[in-house]
Parts: C-alpha cells; sequence; structure tokens
C-alpha cells in the first residue's frame, strides 16, 4: 500500500479505533442530505465510533439496554458533521504584510496549525480538505498529528504545496528581489510538464493526499492577475496522470475563464474559485461532471477588513473586480445544474467561521437543503469519502453536529453550532 492510500485510510479509521462501545444519540430532529429531508425525532445507534442504526425515538423509540450511554441532543437539530472542501489550516492567517509567510517558523507554524484545526472542528467542520500552505509538507505533518491523536482537528486531506509556476499564484512574492525565499516554501514550482510530474510525484511520495494545482494568478498575490492563466494545459494535464496513477485526484485554483476551461480540458475533479467563469465553463464544467468550489463568503471579508487593515491595493483591486462576478457565475451555475461542493478559503478570514458562507449561498441561488448537501454529501463525493463522511445512514462515522433550530427554515442557525461529535466522541 501506498503512502497516499495508507493516509487517507488512517485518516478515516483513527477516530473509530478508539471507540470500542455503544452509545446512542438522542436527536429532536434529524437532516438526512441523502433522502434531502428533515426527519422527525431520531435514535441513532453508534458502535465503534460508526452509526449502526438509525431508529425512530418518541412513543416508539426501542428501550435502551440497562446502563448504555446516551448523548441526549432531543432539544436540537442533528445533522451530519460538516465539511469544508477549502482551507489552509497549517498557515498564518491573511494580513497586510505581503512577507508574512516570512515572519514565521516551521515550528511556530505547527502550532498555528493546531489552533487552527480545533477552531474549525469545534464549529462543526469535521472534514476539511486542506488546500495548501507556504511551508510544503506543513499540512500533511497536521493531519498526521490529528489521526494520531496528538492534536484536536477534523479529517483531512492535504496537497503537500501548491503546485505553480516561477513568481506565480501559489508563491510567496511583493518583496525585494534580492529576498530569497526558503526551499521549503517553492517544493511545487514547475516550469515546464515533465517538472511537473516530478514534482508531483515529489508530493505523493512525501504523504499528499491529493494535488492543488495554481491554474491562473491570484487575488491575494502580489505580481499576479487573477484572470491570467499561468500552468499551461500541458502542465495540468501531466499533474492528473501522475495522480490518476496512484489513484487520486487534483483540483486547480482558477479565477479566469480561460484557466477554468483549460483546467477542466486537462481532467481536473474541481476548480476552486471559479470567479470569472462563464457560460461555456459552466456547460464544459457540468458535461465534464467537475465540481466548482466556490468561495463566495470571502470576497466580503476581504473588502471589510482588508480596506480596514490596509492591505495591499492590488488584493483589494482584484477583490472588487472577482467577488460580484464569482456570484454571477455561482447564481448561473446552480441554476445550470452544475456540480457545486462547499469551499470558503478559510484562513483568508479566521477558521472556526466557515459557516458564515452557507447564508450567502442560499443568496445567491441554492435552496437551504441544497447548500447543506453541498456541505456534507456533495463534498464527501468531491473528496471521494461518501463510504464514511457526509451523511448519518448506518456505516458512516458518527460525525455530527447539534444546532438549535431548523438550517432548513433558517441557515444561519448553522453558525451557531451547540455540539460537536467526531467519530462517536463528543468534542464540544
Amino acid at each position: 500500500m501506498n503512502r497516499t492510500i495508507l493516509a487517507a485510510t488512517l485518516v478515516l479509521a483513527a477516530a473509530g479505533s478508539a471507540h470500542a462501545e455503544t452509545l446512542y444519540v438522542r436527536a429532536g430532529h434529524l437532516v438526512d442530505p441523502e433522502a434531502g429531508a428533515v426527519l422527525g425525532a431520531r435514535l441513532l445507534r453508534v458502535e465503534d465510533g460508526r452509526v449502526a442504526a438509525v431508529l425512530p425515538d418518541g412513543p416508539n423509540a426501542p428501550s435502551l439496554p440497562d446502563g448504555a450511554k446516551l448523548v441526549d441532543w432531543s432539544a436540537f437539530t442533528v445533522l451530519p458533521g460538516l465539511i469544508d472542501c477549502h482551507v489552509h489550516l497549517a498557515d498564518t492567517g491573511q494580513t497586510s504584510n505581503v512577507a508574512e509567510p516570512l515572519l514565521h517558523s516551521a515550528m511556530e507554524i505547527a502550532f498555528i496549525g493546531a489552533r487552527n484545526a480545533r477552531d474549525t472542528l469545534m464549529a462543526g467542520f469535521t472534514t476539511v480538505h486542506d488546500v495548501g500552505s507556504f511551508r510544503a509538507f506543513a499540512d500533511v505533518e497536521l493531519r498526521d498529528a490529528i489521526n494520531r491523536g496528538d492534536v484536536a482537528g477534523p479529517r483531512m486531506q492535504a496537497v503537500g504545496a501548491y503546485v505553480t509556476v516561477p513568481g506565480g499564484g501559489g508563491e510567496v512574492t511583493g518583496f525585494s528581489p534580492d529576498v530569497r525565499v526558503p526551499d521549503d516554501m517553492r517544493a511545487g514550482v514547475v516550469t515546464d510538464a515533465a517538472d511537473a510530474r516530478a514534482k508531483v510525484n515529489y508530493l505523493f511520495q512525501h504523504g499528499a493526499d491529493s494535488i492543488k494545482l495554481i491554474a491562473t494568478g491570484a487575488v491575494l498575490a502580489t505580481g499576479t492577475e487573477a484572470g491570467q492563466q499561468e500552468l499551461t494545459e500541458d502542465e495540468m494535464r501531466a499533474a492528473v496522470e501522475v495522480a490518476a496513477a496512484r489513484h487520486s485526484w487534483v483540483t486547480a485554483h482558477a479565477h479566469g475563464a480561460g484557466g477554468i476551461k483549460s483546467a477542466i480540458r486537462a481532467g481536473v475533479r474541481a476548480i476552486e474559485h471559479a470567479s470569472l467563469i462563464d457560460d461555456e465553463g459552466i456547460a464544459l464544467a457540468k458535461a465534464k461532471g467537475v465540481w466548482l468550489d466556490m468561495d463566495i463568503y470571502n470576497g466580503d471579508y476581504i473588502a471589510e477588513v482588508g480596506r480596514r487593515e490596509k492591505w495591499p491595493e492590488n488584493y483589494l483591486r482584484k477583490n472588487d473586480e472577482t467577488t460580484d462576478a464569482q456570484r454571477v457565475g455561482f447564481r448561473k451555475a446552480v441554476k445550470a445544474g452544475a456540480k457545486i461542493s462547499f469551499g470558503t478559503d478559510a484562513g483568508v478570514y479566521p477558521h472556526g467561521q466557515n459557516a458564515r458562507q452557507f447564508a450567502y449561498m442560499v443568496r445567491f441561488g441554492m435552496t437551504p437543503m441544497q447548500a447543506i448537501q453541498a456541505a456534507t454529501t456533495s463534498a464527501a463525493e468531491l473528496m471521494g469519502w461518501s463510504k464514511d463522511v457526509g451523511a448519518l445512514s448506518p456505516g458512516h462515522f458518527a460525525d455530527m453536529v447539534a444546532v438549535p433550530g431548523d438550517p432548513t427554515a433558517d441557515i444561519a442557525v448553522l453558525t451557531r453550532v451547540a455540539h460537536v461529535m467526531k467519530g462517536g466522541e463528543v468534542v464540544r
């Protein structure tokens, strides 16, 4: 078994192996994203960290065994643990200083990542796709620390490093040209298709679960333009082929319409941001079954906090150029029936505030249930983990959250998570 497959197996098995017991969870209502319905009172039996049965509660509820362990969430609506497919746990938060990534040691990043992971878990996000940090493999090490039980955090897939062109949207840029960036911040820099193959293999060899390409320029990077394609289609296809050979997958950061379509043609599974996607790109994504992972909350945070904290003017300009366009594209993609997952770019804004995006998804075209499915069943499908996370039918991990109210009536209740369980263990 190669290291990538082993890591994925461990991340899914870690919680369950620690709970050789049976417990019951009483839910006042249960959100079933597989059926797209909110059910009445239910009693969930959990064995060894996984859901074993979903039973009726109330007058027809079965009697519990003597001494049975009961988690009583009958005053709450219970739903599967939430999934965010676009986070950056193992890194500093966004600031006005373009050199911020250079101000923190690898050891400090480890502690920052542990804090971010805990904040994310406490907010009800029990699974994440971590799509990169500037220090190579910081996300891999954090994933492994969570799996070992050293720190509290969500189940993770990690990408190891950004695959980007020299000086591109995945590089630390914006300071004097004679400043030398550490080698571990350039592990994914590629110059051609052959180099892309070599670097992607290197990332997998050192524990990456999946791959993140920087197909176009970035909003929050000096010297790049969001609409400009950076990686060539051949370079992206090379990365996809290496990932496929390792039974893995690739997502692409892509703002510009041309870069989005090039990445889709190259075979990526998902597009991050998709800010300037056009009608042709939406149609192509739908035809190819490619997921759109669009961070439509983020623009408001950048506009407000970035201006208050005086982030670089080119960041703010690019954010203004992409925010409204992205929301128009999101609404069109929803209407067209394209696949949409829940991804927020947490790390640009503080970790733990991920659920703020739900209201934006509803505002720009989704029903509340569609938004919930984007962060449960759909996100699990994108990550290839549908058998284990994203639902609470028998066989899935007992990852669940309890909220005070019905999120299909008021999606904002997802920002007020009262309780969190991961693998049968109540962590909040």
